[in-house]
């Protein structure tokens, strides 16, 4: 094993691990990005072999930590002082350990039968916790508008949790172009439309689920088959206005996996 201790912002190897930390384009461009704590890269370890460095703070590591440190006895590993290190993570509580991989390619289905698509979904955490959700309902492949943060983001992996290393998922997508090409029915969440629970969702399946603040574009919604909502309560203050589109996207989702049971 290879060991580095940096303390220079001026390192090359710290500049290049701040960039994948920072910037999308980056990561596409080098098929690279960082992994934050010791369940996320057991995670990729298990699916995809050993990540190409690890790096970790100065001062004392936590025994999990530790442990992984040593079985990837191979893998070169970083040190950083804390505040540097701090620059690397998507938390404000830095777990101790960072892994440097290679963006693993996974197989697209020929013809799904469940899919979500999110259009403009802005919160790196948010969409991470989507694809959590979407990979726990079943949902066989995501298709990520254009304007959608990078589910390869340091944060959206953290809020993943191993999500995108079993859940296909299509960045830069055409929405439309794959609604008028998907072989099922489309449901738009919407704040108008027939109630989620009287559809069957028995059949293929797509659910659209849109940006937290603008929700869907008009044009996206067009190309669907209806909008549906979701049924909401009424409160002594009448009725909540909306669920944010992690919610929606949970509640969707799996009454499709209920239905499809």
């Amino acid at each position: 094993m290879s060991f580095k201790h940096i303390v220079s912002r001026d390192n090359p190897v710290f500049k290049h691990l701040k960039k994948l930390a920072d910037n999308a384009r980056e990561r596409r461009s080098e098929g690279q990005t960082l992994l934050d704590g010791v369940h996320l890269i057991e995670a990729y370890i298990a699916a995809f072999g050993e990540p190409t460095m690890v790096i970790i703070p100065e001062g004392q590591s936590s025994v999990e930590a530790t442990g992984l440190i040593q079985a990837l006895e191979h893998v070169s590993t970083m040190m950083l002082p804390t505040l540097m290190f701090a620059e690397l993570t998507p938390v404000a509580s830095a777990t101790g350990i960072l892994a440097l991989v290679k963006i693993p390619q996974i197989n697209m289905p020929e013809s799904p039968s469940f899919v979500l698509m999110l259009e403009d979904i802005q919160d790196p955490g948010n969409l991470g916790s989507i694809l959590r959700t979407a990979a726990a309902a079943g949902v066989e492949v995501v298709y990520l508008s254009t304007s959608c943060t990078d589910a390869w983001s340091p944060k959206a992996l953290r809020g993943g949790q191993g999500a995108q290393f079993v859940l296909p998922v299509a960045a830069r997508a055409d929405l439309i172009a794959e609604l008028e090409n998907f072989n099922g029915n489309s449901y738009a969440t919407a704040m108008q439309g027939e109630s989620l629970y009287a559809q069957d969702l028995t059949q293929a399946t797509a659910f659209v689920i849109g940006n937290e603040g603008a929700g869907l574009r008009k044009q996206t919604i067009a190309a669907t088959t209806k909008s549906i909502t979701i049924p909401m309560a009424e409160t002594k203050l009448g009725a909540v206005e909306s669920l944010n589109a992690g919610a929606a996207a949970a509640v969707c989702l799996f009454e499709r996996k209920r239905q499809a049971n």
